[in-house]
């Protein structure tokens, strides 16, 4: 069985997540067009995105002759009125995104899918996120930290946004932009001992 895996991803988040669970990886991040289709479900949107991001990998890899290991990709999306809330572009568009999920429950869309030589699965993990009534002030003074930049819905979790959060229904480790449960799954259908891989890291 494979030890080692690509992550098709720059996110320090990602990365961290792959550490814990004691996976070797080499990054190998995809550039591919973001945007959102017409009509299309947030659920959708992060599906489409990890395949595509994965697929990407794959063909650049196939390109180069290089020895394929499984691939990992995975993207992350807030949602809330069916309304998509990517990462801010600006400090004002972060508030108008946090003002929007003050003291309300909104959900967090992470699709994850593993290429291999047999092709690529994918997975998705939802989680329902509940968020204590924000005042404009500590709006303000978050989106001061410079925290919400580059994050789907303008907060991390694992940050300082935790103390905003009351409740979750779902994955953490999804929120944070990779769900555990089920990339543990889909690369141990790819040939990844987990267990293994673990205790090499020990």
């Amino acid at each position: 069985m494979t030890q080692r895996i690509y992550l098709a991803s720059r996110s320090p988040r990602r990365a961290e997540l792959l550490q814990q669970i004691g996976i070797a990886f080499e990054v190998l991040p995809s550039d591919i067009d973001e945007s959102v289709m017409a009509g299309e479900a947030p659920s959708a949107y992060v599906t489409r995105l990890a395949r595509e991001k994965a697929q990407a990998c794959l063909n650049s890899l196939q390109w180069d002759n290089a020895v394929l290991l499984p691939i990992l990709a995975a993207d992350t999306t807030v949602s809330i009125d069916g309304i998509i809330l990517g990462k801010p572009e600006s400090d004002e568009e972060a508030h108008v995104m946090l003002a929007r999920m003050s003291g309300r429950r909104h959900e967090v869309h992470t699709g994850i899918a593993v290429a291999t030589g047999a092709g690529i699965e994918v997975a998705l993990s939802t989680t329902y996120v509940e968020m204590d009534a924000l005042t404009d002030a500590a709006i303000q003074a978050y989106v001061a930290t410079g925290e919400p930049h580059d994050k789907a819905g303008a907060y991390g979790i694992q940050g300082l946004a935790g103390t905003f959060i009351k409740h979750i229904e779902g994955s953490y480790s999804g929120v944070m932009g990779l769900p555990i449960y089920e990339t543990a799954a889909l690369l141990k259908r790819a040939g990844v001992n987990i267990l293994e891989s673990a205790s090499k890291h020990e």
